[in-house]
Formats: structure tokens, sequence, C-alpha cells
């Protein structure tokens, strides 16, 4: 493993209890699994696959305590404070834990309690990550989602109440329907939650989704990017005034309450997946499970990883990847990252106010001798994706 590089562990539970229009997450209702699988079998599969995983990198000399845990979903909460304790057991004794770990759920606030919230935190988990998406009960209604608008604010508060310090709610916006009030109220309800974290994420309509059919066929208006530009733009004012700030593009904190586990994502760290159908990045390499819970039981009950498929990625590809995640990132990327013949690129989106050079001492440089970080400004946010499409033509240019 790149020795200098975090280590953490993403755990995917398949497990909700209904599945929303608008998501396209790896997830199995009781209805579609049947007698296949249940949360007892993926238990046992999962404890198999942790043991096998950590055997699997040991042997490759790579093998090091996991300095993030997450689990992710699905629901993993359906599994109750008891069923994630032994999750992050297994994680435990297998990978084993680095002093002070991040270890974080995922939880939809229909199936926590101030009980659950006790028990989380005596398993050892360190954050709670709530889905909200909206205040509104019409937008929660498109959303498909089954919780009340106060279900969520009162969820975050029961974790805090609970003990933990460290708690995300996530919003949509842009659902259809959604006006700005909604936005609006939204914002502030977690804002009066004392909540140290937000991901605010842009609908995006899926292919294959409930959602998708019903804009194709014109029963629902697609997003648009206008409109989507200035939610965000509201969002991000009535953070920065609440004391959080924005450190990745769709991600707000307080001092000290950053996600460091995908933080690893964005700095293209090193990770393994556990779970149908989860992603793994080892070493330059990356691979993905079978995605059925039945299918991946039954090849970790013959004694094999799920491995489904992988890939080597090349230097270029790596380098794509780098720098599409860092410069989401408020702290940028190296300017060693940027090839000389990009830098034109570079001069032109600063002098439009959208990237900014920085020295070590952090001040704007305006020589290209200063430069150490690039990165996205305050504007420039919404346009990172075309930011580094751009640069990565001027670097491909003969």
């Amino acid at each position: 493993m790149y020795h200098n590089d975090p280590f953490g562990v993403y755990v995917h539970v398949p497990f909700c209890a209904t599945r929303c229009g608008y998501c396209d997450f790896n997830t199995y209702t009781p209805g579609e699994l049947g007698t296949s699988a249940s949360p007892e079998s993926y238990l046992e599969a999962l404890e198999r696959e942790l043991d096998l995983a950590a055997a699997h990198l040991e042997q490759r000399g790579i093998v090091r305590p996991a300095q993030t845990v997450f689990v992710g979903g699905g629901t993993p909460s359906m599994l109750g404070s008891e069923g994630l304790g032994r999750v992050l057991g297994a994680v435990r004794s297998s990978f084993g834990l680095a002093p002070g770990a991040e270890v974080t759920t995922e939880s939809n606030p229909e199936s926590t309690s101030p009980e659950f919230f006790e028990g989380l935190l005596d398993a050892g988990f360190t954050r709670v990550s709530l889905g909200m998406q909206s205040a509104a009960t019409h937008v929660l209604a498109i959303l498909e989602r089954k919780h009340t608008p106060g279900r969520a604010v009162a969820a975050a508060r029961e974790a805090l109440g609970a003990g933990f310090e460290h708690v995300n709610l996530d919003m949509i916006y842009g659902t259809p329907t959604e006006t700005d009030a909604d936005v609006r109220a939204t914002v502030e309800a977690i804002v009066s939650t004392g909540v140290d974290h937000v991901s605010a994420y842009s609908l995006i309509v899926e292919d294959g989704t409930r959602m998708a059919r019903k804009v194709r066929r014109g029963e629902l208006p697609a997003p648009e990017e206008d409109v989507l530009a200035a939610r965000y733009e509201m969002i991000d004012s009535y953070l920065r005034e609440a004391g959080m700030d924005w450190y990745e593009v769709s991600n707000w904190a307080r001092p000290g309450g950053e996600c460091h586990h995908n933080e690893i994502y964005w700095r293209d760290g090193q990770w393994w997946g556990a779970g149908p159908g989860a992603h793994s990045h080892i070493e330059g390499e990356r691979f993905y499970h079978v995605k059925h819970p039945a299918t991946y039981a039954r090849e970790l009950a013959e004694g094999r990883l799920p491995i489904k498929e992988s890939e080597r990625l090349s230097p270029q590809e790596q380098h794509t990847e780098r720098l599409m995640l860092g410069l989401r990132m408020r702290r940028g990327v190296p300017s060693s990252w940027i090839a000389d013949k990009a830098w034109p690129v570079v001069e032109e989106y600063r002098e439009r106010g959208l990237l900014r050079v920085t020295s070590g001492a952090g001040a704007a440089s305006e020589a290209p001798d200063g430069r150490e970080r690039v990165a996205v400004t305050e504007a420039g946010r919404l346009f990172a994706d075309g930011i580094v499409a751009d640069l990565l033509v001027a670097e491909e240019a003969a």
C-alpha cells in the first residue's frame, strides 16, 4: 500500500424497507429478496469477507489498521445498534482500528431512537450521518421518502443528546415542485439542530429509476441547471452564516467536523469496500463485488472473495481521477499535478476568478514561480467539472 496514504474500510448494507423513486444504489427490499438472503446471512458473510480481505492484503504486505470506517447503504440502521456493533466488531477483529479512528454509520431517521444512538456509542461509533433530504412534505413525497419532515430533525437531536459530537444531515435540492422557501426551511431546520456537518446534493435523475420514467413521460419536470445553481448559492450562504464552511463542493462543516472517510475518496486514497456491490481501491487497482446478497454470501461460503471485476488504472487514468476529485476540495491540488501545457488554462480561469493559485503562505500568487496549489474559488465551485475537462484537453493537445 502507498504507506503515506490513509486507509479506510467501507461496509455496504444492502437492505431497505422500501425503494425511493430516485435511488439507483445497490439495495434490496424484503419483497425483492424473499428468502434468498437475510440480515443474519449477510452478517455472517461479511465477517467471512473481512477476515479473508485482511489475510489477502497481509499476503501482499499491505494490511494495516483502518483509520476510518464508514457503514453505508441501503439502510444500515435496519440492522439495529447490535447488528452495527457486530459489523464494527468484525472490522476491529480483522483489520483492526487505528487509534482515534473515525467510525461512521448512515441511518434513516425512521429507524432510529435515543436507545439506538446510545447503543452505537457503546459499540464504538464516533459519527452518524442521517438522511433528511427536505423539510417539505411535498418534496419528500416526490422523492418517495417515508419519514416525516420533523423526524430527521428529532433524530439529529437524539444523536447529539446521546453524546455524538459529529452528526451529519444530508439534503437534496432541485427536486421537482421544490421552491426557494422549501430550501430555506430545510437549511433553517438543519441549522437549528446544532449538527456540525451538512451534505447538500443536487438531484440527479438516474436512468432506470422510477423518477426517470416519470420525467421521461412528462409527469415531472427535469431539474434546471440555473435553478440548481441558485439553490446551491442559497444553501452556501445560509450555512456560512451559521458557522459552517465548505471543504468539498457538496459538503460543509464546522471546524473539526469534516468527514475523514470521504476525504480518503476525494484524495484518491486506499480503501477496502466490503459487502454486496462494494467498490475498493488498493494501490491503483479498483475492483467491485457481486451485487446480489445471496450470490455474495454463496461466494464467501465457498471460501472466495466475492470480487466481480477488477482493473488496474493507467497512470493517466489515476491522474484524471485525482484531478477530478482534488479540484472539488477547497484545498485544491498540488501545482505539480498540472502539466506545463495546461497552465494557460489555469491562467485563463484565474483571470476569470474561477481558480486561485496559492503560495506556501496561502496568499494569491501572480507568478508561475510562486505556485504550489491550484484550487477553485467560491465562484468556481459550480464550474469544477468543466474546468477539469478543459485542463485534461489541454494536457492531451499535441
